[in-house]
């Protein structure tokens, strides 16, 4: 990043820096992941002081440390309202935690803001029309695995891990079983001691998440039940932790929050 700079990038996070600063981690084009100060931002009445997560932001920049700082703040689009609900909330801080452990300080990754953006204003979406938490369920498993794929962590879902052979879903034979190897992949068959096993339906839904749009019925509504959604979200926990070496608490958040909504309608 130049000494004197203008820069559009989304939010992902905002802490205390010092008495009266902040400290703003910043997604950018140009240059992935920069931790920027913000002075006086924790100021009362200070004019840089309304940054918050989950903002596009126009800033000019300045400084030859390593930690510049911020002068002028713009904020282009807020996504305020992920807030609304804990389920879109949940959903874009498991983005931003996946990003951070992925992505290196000034590390430039092409496509990923655009890519998040594309993600988040799907979330963001949600409170336009009647809200469906299995929507953001599937926004959130889609998204880990759009990222992940984007990352050089694309689930393998190609062939199986043993045999080499194609992975294709041969729906309707419910005999037919994929086991999910964290540490190597997916394996036709029934594997003792596989961490989870999916059918044709759920392998073929799962297949199709890493296309553009989610998977839907010709009436628009989402292929697949809560439960399955559910369980494709574990098979993603699991591979960030297995590869990444790291637990994504939002999407333990995102478990919680769905199963303990289906527990209250009872």
């Amino acid at each position: 990043m130049s000494p004197n700079q203008r820069v559009k990038g989304l939010s992902l996070k905002v802490g205390p820096l010092g008495e009266n600063d902040r400290l703003l981690t910043l997604l950018t084009e140009e240059n992935g992941i920069s931790r920027l100060a913000i002075p006086g931002a924790r100021k009362p009445r200070s004019r840089l002081g309304a940054t918050s997560p989950f903002n596009f932001l126009d800033l000019h920049i300045v400084g030859n440390k390593d930690l510049k700082r911020v002068t002028q703040i713009k904020i282009l689009k807020s996504y305020g309202n992920l807030g609304k609900h804990i389920e879109t909330l949940s959903a874009a801080q498991a983005i931003s935690e996946l990003i951070i452990i992925m992505v290196g300080n000034e590390n430039p990754q092409k496509d990923l803001l655009k890519l998040v953006l594309i993600h988040l204003n799907r979330l963001d979406d949600l409170h336009k029309i009647k809200f469906d938490s299995l929507q953001a369920l599937a926004i959130s498993v889609q998204s880990c695995i759009h990222l992940l794929a984007l990352g050089g962590y694309c689930l393998p879902l190609q062939n199986c891990c043993h045999s080499g052979s194609k992975l294709i879903a041969p729906i309707g034979e419910w005999s037919w079983k994929c086991s999910f190897i964290p540490e190597e992949g997916f394996a036709i068959g029934g594997i003792p001691n596989a961490s989870i096993e999916l059918n044709p339906s759920e392998l073929a839904l799962l297949q199709r998440l890493l296309l553009e749009k989610l998977p839907c019925h010709s009436n628009g509504k989402l292929l697949g039940p809560k439960y399955v959604w559910l369980k494709l979200l574990k098979v993603v926990e699991a591979w960030i932790a297995t590869h990444l070496q790291k637990r994504i608490t939002s999407l333990q958040m995102m478990r919680e929050v769905i199963i303990s909504s289906d527990l209250n309608t009872k």
